[in-house]
């Protein structure tokens, strides 16, 4: 069928384009009209379809085959949408309804996108059609045009592209993953799936957007993406929310334990070297976490739970992941004044330096002392470094923090009554400031210390960026004669190559390769080995810090540590008691401490719930391990008994009473607790937020009793108990411990 047969005159007849006179087009005759039609079809300006009521394609414009490259046989005759589909590309939000259903309830078709199947090219049309009605009103097809929007779509698809796509890493920006976040949550909540989000924060990136440049910063970020893509692969859909925040959707994972591991690797993956045209470059991640719908059911309940946990990750130390807890919004509260109070803490003199002694390994007598800065607020009592170090460097206030530091410490080693070393740690936002060897040399000046005694402590991190640089202040810094100590070694990525031109003169092994290092199946033996090896080869001394139990002092003397740093001799002391020992001349510290290594049991205080049965009771939790735990409240509990202990936001712990003492129990837990990035402690897994909905409560993020109004619900006044409740003291409120 040709087209002047699908527009022909009312009376039947047609007419050839060439036979008919030139006039002007009249209203009507449709003879002119067609001819018309015909002429554009042959410039290729449009294209014309037509099908008869089954929907089988009875006329194509014959330029639009020659065009796709098909021969008539292969499209006519056939159903239209055999040879298009509608175009979903575009928005994947859109719904509409498919071409089959519009073309059988013979709606009219508008302007309507679709890709030409029935080529090998990639090719895009925009159709519209209008059905045909013969006199009796009866469907005998569809009458239509197309046009080829191939170029334009391009250009669309780019656009929409860059609206949801980030320009420099091609992963999703911020506002699609927002997009794609609710539409997940509203599917799983009517699937009861969960959906664990992971927010990334680079440490230190920009440190090295000042010292390489912005172009360096964008290279890094590509880097950055391209080892998140290696390392959650098709697990989950990965974004750039902006700068040097990243955003990973993992859907069904709830598993704690699964996603500590793989926080943990993709924080070893990115803290490995970069190189950026030519230079070397190392930064670190944090990393918060959180599960929905645990921690929230709506996008913006689950993105605030994990930039809660986000912060305090930074917060804690960085380098670390965390998991987001109800306590965390309290924690926030306390960051913020805690960065409040600690801009005055200079002003007001609140800081002071404590001494931890270096001990000789072979001698046990003491060979200098390392400084710590302690900060004992008025009304909190003291605050971890831990906590106050990482806030002063976010808050910019970590160099007149350190120039102080400096200058009280050569003060008061200079009133030492026993010239010993002292060293000093040295921040790398410190070391970045090219004024750092005057500040060093006006300590020394102003105090009198000679320069031999004083021992810079440095990390790694100083060498991100420009390795020139640091060579030059190394240079300057040995002029005045002082000592440098690589502090951390072997926690980063060393390059020998620092060793083999940094003139250091001694070497730390962190306290991680000496904990737990006398347990069975573990390598941190072997790699202190290493480290001292390496030292002694190039002329250097070794000091192995965090040394506590005597198993552990035994095994690094015997790898060939030269000096020992820990509690197994002393803690930190003010400059009152080193004074006070050092006139009496007592020189030599005894191994004083547990003999063998335990796992880490921390000191708490947190009101939790005791489950016995079916009573529910109050108590306080007074220590903590993976493996057991220390509460209080409850008098007279049998050994044996077995308890349930709620830890608050839905965790549950099974544990069996092995140390009864008045009000005082040591349980063990049947499974043992993990890590929660920090330097807590959290169950696996925990009650499901579906599960309380099922009770028929309404669905919502875990709070820190939910369980408790749970189990309330089910048993009315409490069960029945059989052990007294206690009433415990709360201890004084503090930041924290200093360590």
């Amino acid at each position: 069928m040709a087209l002047r047969d699908i527009f022909s005159r009312n009376d039947g007849s047609s007419m050839r384009p060439e036979d008919v006179p030139f006039t002007p087009v009249k209203s009507g005759d449709t003879g002119k009209r067609v001819a018309l039609l015909d002429s554009f079809e042959a410039a290729g300006l449009g294209v014309f379809w037509s099908t008869d009521a089954a929907g089988r394609i009875t006329y194509l414009t014959p330029q639009a085959l020659d065009a796709l490259d098909v021969a008539a046989d292969e499209v006519l005759g056939k159903k239209l949408t055999d040879i298009v589909s509608l175009d979903k590309s575009i928005d994947e939000q859109r719904s509409e309804r498919p071409l089959k259903f519009l073309l059988t309830s013979q709606s009219t078709i508008s302007n309507t996108t679709v890709r030409v199947d029935a080529s090998d090219k990639e090719v895009w049309w925009e159709i519209s059609g209008k059905p045909e009605l013969d006199a009796n009103g009866n469907f005998r097809g569809y009458r239509g045009s197309a046009k080829d929007i191939s170029d334009t779509r391009e250009k669309q698809i780019n656009a929409e592209r860059m609206a949801r796509f980030d320009a420099l890493t091609g992963l999703s920006n911020r506002y699609r993953m927002e997009e794609q976040l609710a539409k997940r949550l509203k599917a799983y909540r009517a699937l009861k799936r969960s959906c664990a989000i992971l927010m990334l924060d680079l440490d230190r990136f920009k440190h090295v957007n000042d010292t390489l440049g912005h172009p360096a910063g964008d290279a890094l970020l590509k880097q950055v993406a391209a080892r998140i893509t290696q390392i959650v692969g098709d697990k989950g859909e990965i974004g750039r929310l902006g700068g040097d925040e990243f955003l990973i959707i993992l859907p069904d994972m709830d598993d704690r334990g699964d996603l500590g591991d793989l926080g943990q690797r993709l924080i070893q993956m990115i803290s490995q070297p970069y190189s950026i045209d030519g230079a070397r470059a190392i930064i670190g991640t944090s990393i918060g976490i959180a599960i929905a719908p645990y921690d929230g059911v709506e996008t913006e309940g689950i993105m605030k739970a994990v930039d809660l946990a986000l912060y305090a990750a930074k917060g804690g130390g960085r380098g670390r992941y965390r998991f987001y807890a109800t306590e965390l919004e309290d924690g926030a509260k306390m960051r913020h004044a805690l960065e409040e109070d600690l801009r005055d803490a200079l002003v007001k003199d609140e800081l002071e330096m404590h001494y931890q002694p270096l001990v000789s390994a072979k001698t046990h007598k003491v060979t200098g002392f390392e400084a710590l800065i302690r900060w004992t607020h008025p009304e909190r009592g003291s605050v971890s470094p831990g906590l106050f170090i990482p806030v002063a460097e976010e808050i910019d206030i970590i160099k007149p923090m350190g120039e102080w530091a400096l200058k009280r410490v050569c003060k008061e080693a200079v009133e030492w009554p026993v010239p010993l070393k002292v060293a000093v740690n040295v921040s790398a936002i410190q070391f970045a400031h090219d004024d750092f060897p005057q500040i060093v040399e006006q300590a020394l000046v102003a105090s009198g210390l000679d320069p031999q005694r004083l021992v810079l402590e440095i990390t790694e991190s100083v060498f991100v960026g420009d390795t020139e640089r640091a060579g030059r202040m190394f240079k300057e810094l040995k002029k005045l004669n002082v000592q440098l100590a690589l502090d951390d070694f072997g926690t980063g990525y060393s390059s020998l190559s620092y060793l083999r031109n940094a003139p250091f003169d001694k070497i730390k092994i962190d306290q991680s390769f000496v904990r737990g290092s006398t347990e069975k199946n573990n390598n941190n033996a072997a790699i202190m080995s290493a480290i001292v090896g390496l030292a002694g080869a190039l002329d250097m001394e070794t000091v192995a810090e965090g040394v506590e139990t005597k198993d552990e002092l035994k095994l690094v003397k015997a790898r060939g540590a030269d000096i020992i740093q820990g509690y197994i001799f002393s803690a930190a002391l003010p400059q009152e008691t080193v004074m006070e020992r050092l006139h009496e001349g007592d020189l030599e510290y005894e191994a004083k401490g547990p003999d063998k290594y335990r796992a880490d049991r921390m000191t708490v205080y947190r009101k939790i719930g005791v489950i016995h049965e079916d009573a529910r009771y109050k108590a306080v939790l007074r220590n903590l391990s993976k493996t057991g735990a220390m509460i209080e409240g409850l008098a007279d509990v049998p050994l044996g008994t077995q308890f349930v202990l709620d830890l608050g936001d839905g965790q549950l712990a099974v544990c069996t009473v092995r140390r009864s003492n008045g009000s005082k129990q040591g349980v063990e837990f049947e499974t043992p607790l993990i890590s929660d990035g920090a330097d807590g402690l959290c169950t696996r897994h925990r009650v499901s937020p579906y599960e309380i909905e099922a009770a028929g409560r309404p669905l919502e993020a875990l709070g820190q009793d939910a369980f408790a109004v749970l189990m309330q619900e089910r048993m009315g006044a409490g069960g029945n108990k059989k052990f007294l409740e206690v009433e415990v003291a709360p201890p004084r409120l503090s930041y924290g411990i200093a360590a």
